[in-house]
């Protein structure tokens, strides 16, 4: 064809491509390389058809075959951004900002007793005042925008920059921030009154964000902001937390105020300086830092200002009395446990079950409000708290007598020293390494044991010679566990208490040789979660006070309580249990008052150093229950519990079990009687066995010492005289009859009768001659003779002499004088024996 080169032919044979050449006489191509058949050619052959999408990649072999070329790569990305962007212009075109929320019609959480009727309390409706831009002064907006959006009046509605490093945070794992601008926290609270975290939900509320910027004022949009959020005391707008916090309305706020304010909406609940004043003012630098950097202040103005005073925060009447402390805890909980904000606690309507139970509280409030002795000293401070063995939940909390006026929750804030209710845990801890009830200590009054510093005392200075571990427990002998401890190592001792429920983080919770004797300060909470434990015979479930958290639709938010864990073996257990039993039905033991509830109780008293705390921590099967005193001086801190209630000292033994007592006693009426499990008598004692001694009179030494070695005793031989035994022969054992086995038992080995010394008795009375003759083993004959020297009645003359050797129980014959007179001596004649008739 004319203007084109010829197509190249094809040799049948050889497969060889001749060589066209160009029309009209041009140029000749050279000829192509000839190959055997079945090669290919490389490079792009004139005969090869160009695909639309070269992939995977012609000419290329191994894995280049199958990377894609930069070119497909820069046009998959373009194709890709071009979608995003046509997605992201498809959302927006079609997102409609929606008509403001109406506050109006917040919904008040409601929280009800277990029994899902009884109303403990509520949370909201919302204390809220709108005020206009123009009563808002330039230095909150400032401040507000030099806290939340410094870009605030140059940005679009969104920061990006605010985006992409939270979205870095997120993505490399750690805490998930939002990066929403003011006007998108603006879209989330007056459009929806909802807070979001999902990826999906905030771009929905971006977009939103870009529309209000178009549509809306920059200052409509702060005002309006500024009169939707949340500053914590209940307060929503800056109006009434203006109030809240200083006492006075919006349009009085000064810089410093304002800067207060602005720095507390991230987080209220933290950033309020009457919950931590360092968190507060950090925020508070932090905002005026950002209005120098906005230009709303010089650093001169900013170096002038001063941190602000607050008011007392005065809550709503709801928390008043002992239920404000169960409030307090629910709202807690739910804060700690879930992404709902307190702002939306107050507001979403919720329907909140608690795990405490009406009739348990009233009597719980009844026992520490006319149970307690009216001589109590102003400042002392009471705890009780009941929790339930089978899921942990609290069925009953006394943390106060009103929340409004102390506000600090008597069992879960408040920490004292734990005293001897620790000794439990070491008791624990010497049964798991293989120890047992039956072990013995001395439990002698003021031992030095390695590792204190001066010497263990008991209580009133008292020795309980060696006793077992379950006297010493009912006891509470600080002698014994300060060895037990000893013995077992202070961290095992540490390890079990924290497996049963204290945290680790308890003040001076450490390893150390005292902290048997309850050096630590855990929260009441904390005992009662660890005795829990033991009354559920080691299976551990965490405290809870929230049943469930719902929508009004009945839709599911939270759920409390934590599945049973296995932390302590059962037999284990059970002896624990059944040493606390003695704590309570000994005679004589520290706890006998609780024998009035008329249950099966398990429990241990407590009193620290110094009187600072006492304690009675027990449990019956269904219901474990601690109480706690302890006093508050000016300061804060604890101080010796001035004695009342007629005790000259108060100790876990006193006031605290008679609380305990009155308590549970109402607590447990009524119940089916549940006995604790048997005692188990694990591990082995320290005491050996009791062993019966075999009987090897007239045994030989060699099988006397075989018989005695086989039952486990260790054998020392002794020999003497003994004319009814022949000589080699065992005479006689000590001890006889039983002795622990590992002891050493003594054998004497008969030498034969032998021979003995005749005592000089010359002089002495016929009696006293008697009596030292038959002392030494020998039988006496009398004679008399008279003997002008020797008085009357006294022996003259023995027979053998004085210093002769005789066999032991021959006779020796004393010769006693008759006075002055003449004739040889007469033997007196042995008397005869005769038989009688007598009855």
């Amino acid at each position: 064809m004319g203007g084109s080169g010829a197509r190249p032919a094809t040799s049948p044979a050889g497969g060889q491509r001749a060589s066209g050449s160009s029309a009209g006489g041009g140029s000749t191509r050279p000829p192509t390389t000839t190959r055997a058949a079945g090669t290919r050619t490389k490079g792009k052959g004139k005969g090869k058809k160009r695909r639309l999408i070269d992939y995977p990649r012609q000419g290329k072999r191994g894995v280049l075959r199958w990377l894609p070329s930069w070119r497909q790569m820069l046009g998959a990305f373009l194709t890709v951004g071009a979608l995003g962007v046509g997605v992201l212009v498809a959302a927006y075109i079609t997102t409609e900002v929606p008509s403001p929320g109406d506050f109006v019609d917040a919904q008040t959480t409601t929280v009800y007793y277990a029994d899902q009727t009884t109303v403990m309390g509520t949370f909201g409706v919302q204390n809220r005042v709108i005020v206009a831009s123009d009563a808002i002064p330039q230095a909150v907006k400032d401040a507000v925008v030099a806290g939340e959006d410094r870009s605030f009046y140059e940005n679009a509605g969104i920061n990006p920059t605010g985006i992409l490093r939270a979205l870095w945070t997120n993505l490399r794992g750690g805490k998930q921030q939002g990066g929403s601008s003011i006007t998108q926290q603006y879209a989330e609270r007056y459009y929806s009154n909802d807070t979001v975290t999902d990826y999906k939900g905030k771009l929905r509320e971006a977009l939103l964000a870009i529309k209000l910027d178009r549509q809306q004022d920059k200052d409509l949009i702060l005002s309006n902001y500024l009169n939707t959020i949340y500053f914590g005391r209940d307060s929503y707008g800056i109006e009434t937390a203006a109030k809240s916090y200083f006492g006075v309305s919006a349009k009085d706020l000064n810089v410093s105020q304002a800067a207060l304010l602005a720095g507390v909406i991230p987080s209220p609940n933290n950033f309020d300086p009457r919950v931590s004043q360092e968190q507060a003012e950090r925020r508070w630098n932090y905002v005026l830092d950002g209005m120098v950097t906005t230009g709303a202040l010089t650093q001169a103005e900013r170096d002038a200002q001063v941190f602000p005073a607050t008011i007392e925060y005065a809550r709503s009447d709801t928390f008043a009395g002992p239920q404000g402390y169960l409030l307090d805890m629910v709202q807690r909980e739910i804060l700690a446990n879930t992404s709902v904000t307190e702002e939306e606690l107050k507001t979403n309507g919720y329907s909140i079950v608690t795990s405490i139970d009406t009739g348990l509280q009233a009597m719980a409030v009844d026992t520490m409000t006319n149970a307690m002795p009216a001589d109590k000293p102003a400042n002392l401070r009471a705890a009780l708290v009941t929790l339930a063995p089978s899921d942990g939940a609290i069925l009953a909390l006394y943390g106060g007598p009103d929340f409004l006026t102390v506000a600090r929750n008597a069992v879960t804030q408040d920490q004292a020293q734990a005293g001897s209710t620790f000794k439990p845990f070491a008791l624990a801890a010497y049964l798991e390494q293989g120890g047992s009830l039956k072990s013995k200590f001395s439990g002698a009054n003021k031992m030095t044991i390695e590792g204190f510093d001066t010497p263990v005392r008991n209580f009133g200075n008292e020795s309980f010679g060696t006793i077992d571990l379950v006297n010493a427990t009912a006891h509470s002998v600080n002698t014994v566990y300060a060895q037990v401890n000893q013995e077992v190592g202070p961290d095992a001792t540490l390890e079990v208490a924290i497996r049963a429920g204290i945290p680790a983080t308890a003040t001076d919770m450490v390893a150390v040789p005292s902290n048997v004797l309850g050096v630590a300060s855990p929260h009441p909470l904390d005992m009662a979660h660890a005795y829990n434990t033991l009354a559920a015979q080691g299976m551990e479930t965490t405290p809870f006070i929230v049943r469930s958290m719902s929508f009004l639709d009945g839709r599911l938010v939270y759920s409390g309580g934590t599945a049973p864990e296995k932390v302590f073996e059962a037999d284990v257990m059970a002896d624990v249990t059944y040493a606390m039993t003695q704590v309570v039905e000994s005679r004589g033991a520290t706890g006998t008052t609780a024998q009035e509830v008329g249950y099966p109780v398990a429990g241990k008293t407590g009193t620290s150093n110094d009187n600072r705390s006492a304690w009675f921590v027990g449990f019956t099967p269904q219901l474990t229950t601690a109480v706690a005193l302890y006093q508050v001086s000016a300061d804060g801190t604890t101080e010796e519990i001035a004695p009342f209630a007629g005790y000259d000292e108060i100790t876990g033994g006193s006031v605290p079990i008679n609380l305990w007592t009155d308590y549970m006693t109402k607590a447990m009426a009524g119940r089916d009687r549940v006995e604790f499990p048997a005692r188990a008598d694990v591990g082995t004692s320290n005491v050996p066995p009791i062993v019966t001694i075999p009987n090897v009179v007239g045994m030989s030494e060699a099988e006397a010492t075989a018989a005695l070695s086989a039952v486990g005793f260790a054998v020392d031989v002794q020999h003497a005289n003994d004319p009814n035994v022949a000589e080699g022969l065992v005479s006689s054992t000590n001890p006889s009859g039983e002795a622990e086995k590992g002891s050493t038992v003594s054998i004497v080995v008969s030498d034969g009768p032998g021979t003995a010394t005749v005592p000089d008795v010359t002089g002495q009375s016929e009696a006293a001659a008697r009596s030292a003759l038959e002392q030494a083993g020998f039988s006496v004959t009398t004679a008399q003779a008279s003997s002008p020297r020797v008085p009357d009645g006294d022996v003259i003359t023995t027979d053998p002499g004085a210093g002769s050797q005789a066999a032991p129980g021959s006779t020796i014959t004393i010769t006693v004088s008759s006075g002055p007179g003449g004739g040889q001596p007469t033997p007196t004649p042995t008397p005869s024996v005769e038989p009688t008739t007598s009855p």
